[in-house]
Order: structure tokens, then sequence, then C-alpha cells
């Protein structure tokens, strides 16, 4: 069974490894049912969703409907104002057919604009903490892509106290020396103040390029050689308090369950350099040249 671990402070102890649910976007009922079949056999009990995922709520209503209780359920709103972002936290709560929903997050809130509107007065953090005077939401959490996302969630840390973020983070991305600076600071600032930290992009090669001739399951190209995608979700797992977020390319989670169910080792650079040179691995991102996310 893949390792259980303090989700924060929220009380739950999640599993490790967070089944990212944006994998049911696309799926047919049938094979979202199967998919997520796959979660009990490595004690998965942490499904993170969003409303733009596609049909992803819509997939996840059945399976909810009889286990609800035996997961911690997260999605997502990326409305910045409030009577939007409550109003569409108000439709997750009816496309997956559930009361409560145990986090809400903000979606991808790192451009300095929408934060304003989003942590200012009418925007979505009102929404938020309304939500969970209602009782739709138990725990409030933001959500960032791109090498501004660790600052910025510095900032939204600063300025009101959310139980979770998540990252990106990887070997790719940390070999950036200023990305890796504020990371740190990040993860610095969520132990010290018991905040849950996930993390996205775990097995990340590059974005597709015009002849890459492969189905996509994702925007960007995941990594898919067995041994470096252990090599991938080890570098995550060996690190406390991080949790990894699983591939939205549905082909590939068997792979990635069985790599995070196994003995977790330590980093090694040289191997993961290797993957680097051999595999093609470029970063996503790109700071002020392609910093953010194609399609989300």
């Amino acid at each position: 069974m893949i390792e259980k671990a303090p989700f924060g402070n929220t009380g739950h102890l999640s599993s490790r490894v967070i089944f990212g649910a944006a994998a049911l976007g696309a799926m047919k009922q049938e094979r979202a049912d199967a998919t997520l079949a796959k979660l009990d056999p490595y004690g998965i009990n942490h499904i993170d969703v969003a409303a733009r995922y596609g049909d992803a709520e819509l997939r996840l209503a059945p399976f909810l409907k009889t286990r609800r209780q035996d997961f911690f359920l997260a999605t997502k709103t990326g409305m910045r104002t409030a009577d939007r972002a409550l109003a569409e936290i108000k439709a997750s709560l009816e496309r997956m057919e559930v009361e409560q929903i145990d986090l809400i997050q903000m979606h991808n809130l790192t451009k300095a604009e929408e934060w304003e509107v989003a942590m200012g007065p009418g925007g979505a953090l009102e929404a938020f903490i309304e939500a969970r005077e209602r009782g739709w939401v138990k725990f409030l959490g933001v959500t960032g892509h791109g090498t501004y996302c660790p600052e910025m969630h510095i900032r939204s840390l600063q300025a009101f106290d959310f139980d979770a973020v998540l990252v990106p983070y990887n070997f790719s991305m940390m070999s950036n020396a200023a990305y890796a600076r504020d990371f740190e600071q990040l993860y610095a600032l969520c132990q010290e103040k018991g905040v849950a930290m996930q993390t996205i992009k775990g097995m990340a090669l590059r974005r597709w390029q015009d002849d890459d001739g492969e189905k996509r399951f994702s925007w960007y190209k995941p990594i898919t050689q067995p041994d470096a995608i252990k090599r991938a979700v080890d570098y995550v797992l060996s690190r406390k308090g991080l949790f990894f977020n699983s591939t939205s390319d549905a082909r590939l989670l068997d792979t990635v369950f069985a790599a995070a169910d196994a003995p977790v080792s330590s980093p090694d650079d040289r191997a993961m350099l290797a993957d680097s040179t051999n595999l093609g691995v470029e970063p996503l991102f790109v700071r002020d040249v392609s910093d953010d996310v194609l399609v989300e």
C-alpha cells in the first residue's frame, strides 16, 4: 500500500499519491469506473479534480455515491470574483452529487492582477469563506503553475491561512536556481504553518512538439519509461511532507502507482541527469517566455 501522511493540519491521513482526476475528463463512464477501480489496491484515498477538467466531476459522481466517506475530495475553481466562484463551487457539488467538498482551491492563482481580484473585496476568497461557513467545504487552498508559483503562494499564505498549496516540482525545475530558491522558501513556510504541499508535473518530459505523433492525454508530454517514472516518483516522495499528484495520462497510472508502492529510494542526481539527457527532458516553464499552461 502507498504510504499515507498527514495532509497538513487537516487531520486527514492522505495517500502520498493523490489521484489526479483530470485523467477522467474525456472518458466515457465505463472507462472512468475502471480507472477509479485502480485506487483501492494501492490504498489511494485522496482525489483531486477541478471544475474545468472536462467531464471529470461528472465521471466521479457514480463512484462517490457509495464511496464518498472513503476519500478526501478536492476540487478547484478558476473564478476570481465572489459571486462567480460561489456559483462554481455549488455547481461542482451538484455535478459530483455530494453535499460537501473537503478542499476547495483557487485554480492557478499565479498572475498578480488576478491575485488582487481574488484576494480583494468581492473576490473569490470571500466565496471560499462563505462556502466554508455554509458547510459546503471544509478546507481552503490555492494552486499554481509556472515559475512564479512558489513566490505567489508565499504571498497568498502571508495574506490568509490557506490549508493547502499545489506547486510544480520535478528535477528539471529544481535545477533552476531561482525556482529552487523560491520553492525552498515556500516549503519552509508550509512546514512552519502546517500547510499541505501537493506537487504536480512530477513526471513531465517537455511540451508537445509539432512532429510528435502520439495521442495527447495532457497538455504536456509525460515521461513514459518505467525506470525513469520510478526515479521521478521517488524524487518527490523521498522528501518529507510532499504529495505526488498523478498524471492525467491514465495509460501510465498502473506504472505510477506501482512505483509509489515500492520502497522509495533517495534521489540519484546522476541518474536523473542521465534521464534528462537520454529522454530529452526540457523545462515546462521558462520565466516570461512559456510560463503558463497551454490549456487546462
